[in-house]
């Protein structure tokens, strides 16, 4: 046990990044933002929550052992939220193996390692469940710790074999009978990624067609789907959806949370596909046709248009 525990120590990095002012994220995210990435090849390939480097123009990468290095992306998916990272120079360190996250057992004991940390933190797995995100962000299953670890981005959960089964993206509070809150987090399958590294490094990203994506942050409130803020220049923002509208159907068939609305213009095609919808605003009902595009490339262009600014 104790090797296990030395290697998912020394496997782990602390990644720091800096974002523009000017960039989508960064009045959501911030323009600092610090987490963790853990070592899953001999190569240095490095995993974290993709949201630690979202847009980000520096990325700093340091080891357990105190060396660090300027980072880089080395592949984005946004499907999953899980980004590669590798360093310009060499940094010594261990790696964990991806392994599989569908068998673990509810009441499982794992391990969370977090760069920084000599002891890894214990929990249990909670659940295994959908999650929906207001992001446009819906994975099939997530997996749910117990109890809450408060130092979870980008952090590694391990299994009892020293396999690393997913990747920390929140803390949140987990669903129950009992009044009582119980915090717990929220990691995401590194499955989702591990069976296309290959793929990922040598083009950026999935060899799939990308996601029609609107460009608006969704949010479930007392049975609504309510937009909550629009990103400039978006598909969304270009059809006229506002913040406080509400998203009724999506192509005349109507929509109750955020999984549903998510599959349903998913199911329309892969980006550019245009996303008939019924929008309340102020309780008068609109039809808009929103075009939709590839995320990556929006942000590229946001990336651009700044650098040329």
């Amino acid at each position: 046990m104790s090797d296990s525990v030395n290697t998912g120590t020394n496997a782990m990095v602390f990644v720091h990044s800096k974002v523009p002012e000017l960039a989508m994220t960064a009045e959501i995210l911030g323009t600092e933002r610090s987490g963790h990435g853990v070592r899953i090849r001999a190569d240095g390939l490095i995993a974290t929550a993709g949201y630690l480097v979202l847009e980000a123009e520096h990325i700093w990468i340091r080891s357990q052992q105190g060396k660090g290095a300027p980072g880089y992306i080395v592949a984005q998916d946004y499907d999953s939220g899980i980004t590669l990272l590798k360093p310009t120079l060499p940094l010594e360190g261990d790696y964990l193996n991806p392994g599989p996250s569908d068998d673990l057992s509810l009441d499982e004991p794992l391990l969370v390692y977090r760069s920084g940390h000599e002891e890894a933190f214990p929990c249990e797995l909670f659940a295994r469940e959908e999650f929906a995100g207001r992001w446009e962000y819906l994975l099939d299953y997530a997996l749910l710790t117990s109890p809450g670890c408060n130092d979870w981005a980008g952090a590694a959960l391990v299994d009892q074999y020293g396999r690393l089964c997913g990747v920390g993206s929140l803390l949140m509070e987990l669903p129950g009978e009992s009044d009582e809150e119980l915090l717990g987090n929220m990691f995401i399958p590194i499955d989702l990624v591990s069976p296309y590294l290959e793929e990922m490094c040598e083009h950026g990203q999935r060899r799939v067609p990308p996601k029609p994506w609107m460009g608006a942050l969704i949010q479930e409130y007392e049975g609504k789907l309510v937009v909550t803020s629009v990103y400039p220049g978006c598909p969304a923002d270009q059809a006229g959806i506002k913040p406080g509208n509400i998203v009724l159907s999506v192509d005349n068939e109507p929509v109750y949370d955020l999984s549903g609305l998510f599959r349903k213009v998913w199911s329309l095609g892969s980006a550019g596909v245009e996303i008939p919808m019924l929008i309340s605003s102020g309780g008068d009902l609109r039809h808009c046709r929103l075009k939709s595009i590839d995320r990556s490339v929006f942000y590229r262009a946001v990336a651009a248009a700044g650098q040329v600014n």
